[in-house]
């Protein structure tokens, strides 16, 4: 893809970036304005980023794991909850520091789209929002969740495992 095509693409996103530390928002927001971002909100905590969801409907959320009121996971239960929340479908990337497995396993088990280990680079971040773009994951239920269709059969029946 041009590098033209991509920032048109991302240029039309509102995209949501929820990290307690003002510092890496700062950073994240930056390098999506490079990458062509028009519109970028921010929550420093989960609380407020389903305020934002709610008022400002972002197209995605790019949220931290370890986040103070409401951290990642919580805030992603929250999302993921068809009956309860206005914007279950919301493609989500996972922020986070932890590079275990487990962390990835249970960041795709709560619904999240992809998983971005920080700290990040502009080309790491630009991956993620056109793997979103380009290849866009239906949301179904697996038991008790709400997750993007997976995109191998045996990640869907280890997550199936896990419920």
């Amino acid at each position: 893809m041009s590098t033209k095509f991509v920032k048109d693409m991302i240029q039309g996103l509102g995209i949501l970036i929820v990290d307690g530390n003002p510092y890496m928002r700062k950073i994240t927001h930056t390098m999506l304005v490079n990458l062509g971002a028009k519109s970028v909100f921010e929550a420093a905590d989960g609380l407020a980023a389903l305020t934002v969801i709610r008022a400002a409907n972002p197209d995605i959320m790019l949220i931290e794991w370890d986040m103070p009121v409401l951290n990642g996971l919580e805030v992603m239960r929250i999302v993921r909850s068809p009956e309860v929340f206005p914007r279950p479908n919301l493609p989500i990337i996972m922020l986070t520091n932890h590079a275990r497995r487990s962390h990835v396993i249970e960041a795709l088990r709560l619904g999240a789209h992809e998983f971005l280990l920080k700290p990040t680079s502009p080309k790491a971040l630009q991956d993620r929002l056109l793997s979103i773009l380009a290849k866009p994951r239906e949301m179904i239920q697996l038991g008790q969740l709400y997750v993007p269709e997976p995109r191998r059969s045996s990640l869907k029946t280890e997550l199936q495992q896990l419920n």
